[in-house]
């Protein structure tokens, strides 16, 4: 299946939405004097890409602190990963993305990134599930959180993190969530109060085997070339 194909098709499903996205006075040291951003909120969802897979997105956040939706990229999973997970869906008679009996995993990412493309935050998960085609028989989901940290122990922290579901066996749609809250004390802002990162993904798995990303991110104060790198495989 061609990039232009599965665009077609309607596989991505896209927003990139500011709760408040206005310019602040008396920010801490940033980039260059930058426009600063205060309570910005991005959202998206994406759907699960053929198997073998991988479908990445980039919001950067632009001129009067609105986001820049990119392009969607439908992309190769790397190595032997991908390689075993064609070979798999084979197995399992997979078609169109559904399949009748088995069990599949889908992982979701989400990282913020700053305009030196430097990742501050990330939070991912890896969601594996088995399915009858009528039912959603068991649910297994976990998550892990990643940050930058600077010398002198300082930079971003994990202030807290957890996840859930709403159902783990014999439903037809297992909802899953997982969210994660970071804080910042460095070199750009000594007394920790300026910056905050949030980081929300939901994974929807299905009985005929099918699932979806949906991702939120909440920003307390960002700057403008700041970019949420988000993705679903």
């Amino acid at each position: 299946m061609t990039l232009a194909a599965t665009v077609a098709a309607g596989l991505f499903s896209l927003t990139a939405v500011p709760a408040s996205a206005a310019p602040t006075d008396g920010a801490p040291a940033g980039p260059r004097d930058a426009q600063a951003c205060k309570d910005v909120k991005l959202t998206g969802s994406l759907a699960v890409p053929p198997v073998g897979m991988a479908v990445r997105q980039q919001v950067t956040i632009g001129p009067d602190c609105k986001p820049l939706l990119g392009p969607a990229r439908l992309v190769p999973k790397s190595g032997a990963e991908g390689a075993a997970a064609v070979a798999d869906s084979a197995a399992a008679g997979t078609t169109s993305g559904a399949v009748a009996s088995g069990t599949r995993q889908v992982r979701s990412r989400s990282e913020m990134y700053d305009c030196c493309n430097i990742r501050m935050t990330g939070l991912y998960t890896t969601s594996s599930w088995a399915a009858d085609g009528t039912a959603v028989t068991s649910v297994s989901t976990d998550a892990t959180q990643e940050w930058n940290r600077e010398p002198w122990n300082a930079g971003w922290s994990l202030k807290s993190s957890g996840k859930s579901a709403d159902c783990l066996t014999d439903c037809t749609v297992s909802n899953n969530d997982a969210h994660a809250e970071f804080s910042y004390q460095g070199i750009f802002d000594p007394s920790g109060a300026w910056y905050a990162n949030s980081h929300h993904s939901y994974v929807t798995l299905k009985a005929d085997g099918t699932a979806s990303c949906r991702f939120e991110v909440e920003l307390k104060h960002s700057f403008i070339g700041w970019n949420w790198q988000r993705g679903c495989e």
